[in-house]
């Protein structure tokens, strides 16, 4: 159903393309342009045209929008609290995620639910199908393919901070200028990309799609003045599966029950027992032989470019760690793709090599590869340059989401592209632009670490860089954000916030019912069963002794939330309070680890808020600090 859907929608929005000039197109003036089709630019399209705004995605090509360029997964730890904050904001990758998904399964169960990673492998041609089926049967949203020559500058609005003004792009093709009143910007790793392969050099964002044009890269350089570096990334080559030696590597089941990305859907696609196992296996002293041996003919390896500390290539892990044995994961890419995925195996040296590099591996001692791992070098936009809602402080009107400033994953990307796209939307519509608080969401510690710290490498979210994160559990982002998605950023549909509210509303009914109830240990086991509760002699239901599993983490978290809503009111209200410059931070009587008193002698931040910000330092230590500060405000004071 879904197939003969998307068939239908992708013929008549080619047959609408192909019937009209690229004059007729230029005609209309759009209140949001989006570049790129990738997971930032599919989200902050959407995200525009929900809000109200006359959207035009423009992409090089429409068959290949949602493609996973690399790895077919969604979430983990740290990323899917994105997947489900975007879901919340009424986003596509959790519903796309839900659809596509094959393998099934929540990382760190181990741990406590904050901490929880909502994970799937999916099957590339259903996620692809998906994406599609929304965008392009999404009201006031239209859909292009071609390539973007330039942005188009003007003099900025004078009662406005910067010192341009975007109002447009041009194609390639030299047609008409297409003019707007905000573009978005996503062009992940085809902004000035080339291709690495052995010493083979090409030029190209990704294989088998053609080279982004020079022209964008020189109007961000030249014309507009940004801050430009350069990062690297890659992917593994793909394995037919029939030739992969499965026995030899240790199976990991799904989970048996699927749990759902969207906070709207109650199951999955998939059905348990329709999915798929994926297998891990290791690397092998014969793998860094083939590296070492290797090295001088692959230059990819061998520049200056940062590379993804989190998901190198093999070649960085075995001369970084020597003789160290490296995770391999093979991950199947569909339920009907002939092809394995082997996660931690992305290489760039010649063919040859990568396949005798893998059958030095058990398992693939017999493998035969499909299409062989390669690199990419990409330009990014130093995001420093960015302000909170993700446009460029000196450019009013042009929005960057995705590996354009610095990041790698899908799930960064469509965190903020959504972000990215209201914004943009709200611009066009004369609406003040929005911000999300690192207090609020990951998305937030997301922005405000790029806008904020900046990125030497490509940034990856993880669950420590939250200070707040037994508040920022995947289980509550609708009750996070959708509402003020709906009442005040205007991105997320009735239907919704009505089941948010309802959520919210019979969630706080449950729990006053709960504390209301008083019984002795001896009357809770008797109703409750074998469960572990204090001897007092009369105690309320207030930890495991919930009647569903929402209402037992809200109880298990309850009062840990209550006493960080005080410490994120608490640095709210201080972050403007100033930090004596001549504080011995290395000596200071507070209980600070030796890496953060080393941070911050090196850095002296001036205020509370600065220090927040600075990488490497803890909530903890913030806490900590804010106390000392406040005593040593009041003693000073008092010998005055």
């Amino acid at each position: 159903m879904l197939a003969q859907k998307l068939h239908l929608l992708r013929h008549n929005v080619l047959s609408f393309v192909s019937s009209r000039t690229g004059s007729d197109f230029t005609r209309r003036q759009y209140d949001v342009i989006v570049v790129g089709g990738g997971h930032a630019g599919t989200e902050a399209a959407a995200a525009a045209a929900r809000l109200g705004a006359e959207t035009l995605l423009i992409t090089q090509k429409i068959m290949t929008i949602g493609a996973l360029s690399c790895n077919p997964s969604l979430g983990g730890v740290g990323k899917g609290q994105l997947v489900r904050e975007v879901d919340a904001l009424d986003g596509l990758c959790g519903r796309a995620g839900d659809a596509a998904g094959v393998h099934f399964s929540i990382l760190n169960r181990s741990k406590g639910p904050a901490v929880w990673g909502p994970r799937a492998q999916l099957d590339r041609e259903r996620y692809r199908q998906f994406i599609q089926s929304e965008l392009l049967s999404t009201p006031r949203l239209t859909v292009l393919e071609g390539s973007v020559d330039e942005l188009l500058v003007s003099q900025p609005n004078p009662e406005e901070p910067g010192h341009h003004r975007v109002t447009g792009i041009r194609l390639v093709d030299g047609s008409h200028p297409i003019l707007s009143s905000s573009v978005v910007l996503t062009t992940g790793t085809f902004l000035s990309g080339s291709l690495f392969m052995g010493q083979t050099t090409s030029p190209g964002g990704r294989m088998g799609d053609a080279q982004s044009c020079a022209g964008l890269s020189y109007t961000l350089k030249e014309t507009l003045g940004l801050r430009v570096g350069r990062l690297r990334t890659g992917t593994p080559p793909r394995i037919v599966k029939e030739s992969v030696d499965l026995s030899l590597a240790q199976l990991q089941a799904p989970d048996k029950q699927p749990t759902p990305f969207s906070f709207l859907n109650t199951h999955t696609r998939c059905k348990p027992e329709e999915q798929l196992p994926c297998y891990l296996t290791h690397t092998t002293p014969g793998v860094e032989r083939v590296v070492r041996e290797s090295v001088h003919l692959n230059c990819h390896i061998q520049q200056d470019a940062k590379g993804p500390r989190y998901c190198p290539s093999i070649e960085s892990r075995v001369l970084r760690f020597p003789g160290r044995r490296h995770q391999v994961w093979l991950e199947p890419e569909g339920l009907t793709s002939d092809l394995l995925y082997p996660q931690g195996l992305s290489m760039t040296m010649p063919p040859e090599l990568q396949l005798r590099l893998l059958r030095e591996i058990p398992a693939l001692h017999r493998a035969e590869i499909r299409t062989p791992g390669y690199g990419v070098q990409y330009d990014f936009v130093c995001p420093t340059q960015l302000t909170p809602s993700l446009q460029v402080k000196s450019t009013q009107g042009l929005f960057l989401a995705g590996q354009i400033n610095g990041t790698t994953g899908y799930e960064e990307a469509a965190a903020q592209g959504l972000w990215a796209g209201v914004n943009a939307g709200r611009t066009a519509l004369s609406l003040p632009p929005m911000a999300l608080s690192r207090t609020q969401s990951y998305i937030g510690v997301l922005i405000d670490d790029l806008v904020g710290r900046g990125v030497t490498e490509p940034y990856r979210m993880f669950t420590s860089r939250a200070e707040f994160r037994t508040y920022l559990r995947p289980d509550n982002a609708d009750l996070r954000l959708t509402p003020r998605g709906f009442e005040e950023v205007g991105c997320v549909t009735l239907r919704r916030y009505k089941k948010a509210v309802s959520v919210r509303d019979g969630l706080q009914e449950a729990l006053m019912a709960l504390q209301s109830v008083a019984l002795s240990s001896t009357r809770w086991r008797e109703k409750l069963g074998n469960i572990s509760l204090s001897e007092n002699k009369s105690t309320t239901l207030n930890r495991k002794q919930c009647w569903t599993f929402t209402i037992e983490i809200y109880a298990v978290y309850r009062p840990h939330c209550e006493k960080q809503s005080r410490e994120m009111e608490r640095i709210r209200s201080e972050e403007s309070l100033s930090l004596p410059s001549d504080m011995d931070y290395l000596s200071l009587p507070v209980s600070l680890s030796q890496e953060v008193r080393e941070i911050l002698d090196r850095v002296r931040p001036n205020t509370l808020g600065a220090a927040t910000r600075l990488p490497g330092m803890t909530p903890a230590g913030i806490i900590h600090l804010l106390n000392y500060l406040k005593l040593f405000t009041h003693c000073k004071r008092r010998h005055a």
